[in-house]
């Protein structure tokens, strides 16, 4: 995985840091960090969290601030309350992932010239244990390799779970197979901005 975290200041421009860290295990400390967990300023301030992982492209902006007290278990607690780095309470960061079922059958493709049904699951990190609630996702679909997109229909299905309706074109009309483009928020103004370039194939 290759990342990037930026912080904005509003209207003072930005500030570029390279991590080598994954995107699961990002917090939010007040003590010294490490490879998995980045020592953020006191202040509160929204940060641009980007990563690429097997051609997936993810982008995340969330407000982050000092933390007013501790939010992780025992079972799972910050790395630096294992390596005694600690100095103040510790969190981790309320970034927005995403589960797909994308209905595929054991060839992973799914049927061409038909309207095909997906699921969207977004979620947080276990150790966050009042995550807010994913309220909106948007969602398009490419069959030219991310040239043009298209808008697809989706709908709420459960809490923080989100169906999308695409309608796949003959398989001559789509030789790089589907990708998809999500856009998903939460009631914190928390956001997350997912590309696959090629999710799936059609048969």
């Amino acid at each position: 995985m290759r990342g990037r975290l930026r912080r904005t200041r509003l209207g003072k421009g930005v500030l570029a840091v390279m991590t080598a860290g994954a995107a699961l295990l990002l917090s939010a400390c007040n003590g010294t960090g490490d490879l998995t967990a980045y020592d953020l300023p006191a202040g509160s301030a929204r940060y641009t969290f980007e990563a690429r992982t097997n051609g997936t492209t993810t982008q995340w902006e969330y407000v982050s601030g000092r933390p007013s007290k501790g939010d992780a278990p025992d079972q799972n607690p910050c790395m630096g309350d294992l390596t005694g780095d600690s100095t103040g309470p510790c969190r981790p960061e309320p970034l927005i992932f995403l589960r797909y079922d994308l209905g595929l059958a054991l060839d992973n493709t799914a049927p061409a010239g038909r309207t095909h049904r997906i699921t969207i699951t977004a979620y947080y990190q276990d150790r966050l244990s009042t995550p807010p609630k994913v309220n909106d996702l948007t969602a398009e679909a490419t069959y030219d390799g991310g040239k043009t997109w298209k808008k697809v229909a989706t709908r709420a299905a459960g809490p923080n779970t989100f169906t999308a309706r695409i309608n796949h074109p003959a398989t001559e009309r789509a030789p790089q197979g589907v990708g998809l483009r999500i856009h998903a928020s939460d009631t914190k103004g928390d956001t997350v901005h997912q590309t696959l370039p090629m999710a799936y194939h059609l048969r």
